[in-house]
């Protein structure tokens, strides 16, 4: 994933690629969420809630987002897939491997309703949620086989993604801030691999 485009999603949505017109509406649609997050919260965030304040039809809404889960999934990744990562061959790996936990981590720090929200999304069944759920974390994958380097251990990179899944849950059941939660998977990752280490 070395040279990660940002911003490939602009003219892609879960169901189907978009042209320049429908991107514009998904844009204002997913600006519009959080918006609306902020001020209702997801409890009473509604597809329709968030179709008004983006001045769009509600129907029109519906052909992209199936529901608020979706929606708020959407949101996740797109954040994600915004955020560039470019390995850098100097940094010792586990370096590499904490900057893209902590990156994951804070991408909805700032933002407590949309962070709140999408451990809420995220644990959904609707197809569209699962679909995207399969693209974070193909996504996540890439990047921390990318900081382990070529010669990784399967073991270890499944400890790290269990790490990290974990980690987000519990911050967005509020047990900790993501902040603490970034710091406290840059600790985690460090004793995996290093436990990895002595076992050889």
């Amino acid at each position: 994933m070395s040279g990660h485009m940002s911003g490939k999603t602009k003219f892609e949505s879960t169901r189907r690629r978009l042209t320049q017109q429908q991107a514009e509406t998904v844009d204002r649609l997913t600006a519009a969420a959080i918006t609306v997050l902020r001020d209702k919260g997801f409890a009473d965030l509604t597809v329709r809630m968030v179709a008004a304040e983006a001045g769009v039809a509600a129907a029109t809404a519906y052909t992209y987002f199936s529901s608020k889960s979706h929606l708020v999934a959407e949101l996740f990744w797109r954040r994600l897939d915004a955020v560039p990562h470019e390995p850098s061959p100097e940094a010792e790996r586990e370096a590499q491997v904490c900057s893209v936990l902590r990156s994951v981590a804070l991408l909805v720090s700032d933002e407590p309703e949309l962070a709140a929200a999408v451990t809420t999304a995220m644990m959904g069944n609707d197809p569209d949620v699962e679909h995207l759920r399969g693209r974070i974390g193909k996504n996540i994958r890439e990047r921390l086989i990318e900081a382990l380097g070529p010669s990784y251990d399967p073991d270890v990179l499944e400890a790290l993604e269990i790490s990290w899944s974990g980690a987000l849950v519990r911050a967005g059941m509020g047990y900790e801030s993501y902040s603490q939660i970034a710091d406290r998977l840059e600790v985690t990752a460090r004793l995996i691999m290093a436990g990895r280490d002595n076992l050889h």
